[in-house]
Order: structure tokens, then C-alpha cells, then sequence
């Protein structure tokens, strides 16, 4: 059986993401595997007292994530393909390669939101990352506004 990595922000485009890359691993045969890299720094705060670190926030956005997680894989699943779903912390793209290698992926499946330029330079693109780092055919998927 083949895997394909997805990963997943929870972004508005991410449900579109989803669809298609159902659709891909049935014409490949193959199961999705769901992954969310969380910061390393949530829960964390700057205000007037410098860094503070408040663990309820960081238990609420885990909680809020897995939620999430559970309902794509769930969406996933109603349309026939099979699913898990991880969540881990750290720096995004280290993390979804070194995972996608782990599990020795046959794809990983990205959003392009079709930014450039001054975006790029100040935030950086985390597809470009993996399409730049990755030994593992890396399928991109444009999720622009129409």
C-alpha cells in the first residue's frame, strides 16, 4: 500500500486539500497519512513582564489541533480511503520530512496559496522548503482564492 503525507494547517484551504489529495490516493491506491506540526512556542506570551508561559493556552490549542485533526481524518475516512492522523511540535518542514522518510512515503501532497516575493522573504513558504529539501516526490496543489 502506498502513503501519502499530508500535512495540514487548518487553514481554510485545508479541507480543499484534503479532497483533492483523497482523490489522488484512490486513482494511486494508497492510504493519507494526516500530520500537524504545532509550535514549539505556544503557550508562550510576551507582554510587560517579558516571557511568560501560560499552559492552559497551550493545553487549549493542543486540544483545539487534535480536534481538528480528528475531523479531517474523519472526512477522509467518509470518502473511502484510510487514515491516520499525528501531531507533533517543532520547526515545520524538518519535521514533515523527517516524518515522511520515517514512514517511508511514497508522496507528500502541499498547498500552494500562490504567495511570493515580500511575503516569501519575511515569512518564508514552507512548500518551497519541501519541495526544495525532499527526496520524496512532492505533489503541490494550488488552493488560491478564486
Amino acid at each position: 500500500m502506498k502513503k501519502i503525507i499530508l500535512p495540514v494547517d487548518f487553514s481554510d484551504s485545508s479541507d480543499h486539500l484534503v479532497d483533492y489529495t483523497v482523490t489522488f490516493a484512490k486513482q494511486i491506491n494508497a492510504d493519507i497519512m494526516l500530520i500537524h506540526v504545532a509550535s514549539t512556542d505556544i503557550g508562550f506570551v510576551i507582554g510587560d513582564m517579558g516571557f511568560q508561559y501560560f499552559p492552559e493556552v497551550e493545553e487549549n490549542e493542543i486540544k483545539y489541533e487534535l480536534k481538528e485533526l480528528n475531523r479531517l481524518e474523519q472526512r477522509v475516512i467518509a470518502q473511502g480511503v484510510n487514515c491516520q492522523h499525528i501531531l507533533k511540535q517543532g520547526i515545520a518542514g524538518d519535521t514533515i520530512l523527517e516524518f515522511a522518510t520515517e514512514n517511508h512515503a511514497d508522496y507528500i501532497v502541499v498547498g500552494s496559496h500562490g504567495r511570493s516575493g515580500v511575503y516569501d522573504v519575511f515569512i518564508g513558504s514552507l512548500t518551497k522548503e519541501i519541495t526544495r529539501k525532499s527526496k520524496i516526490p512532492v505533489l503541490v496543489v494550488p488552493c488560491h482564492d478564486e
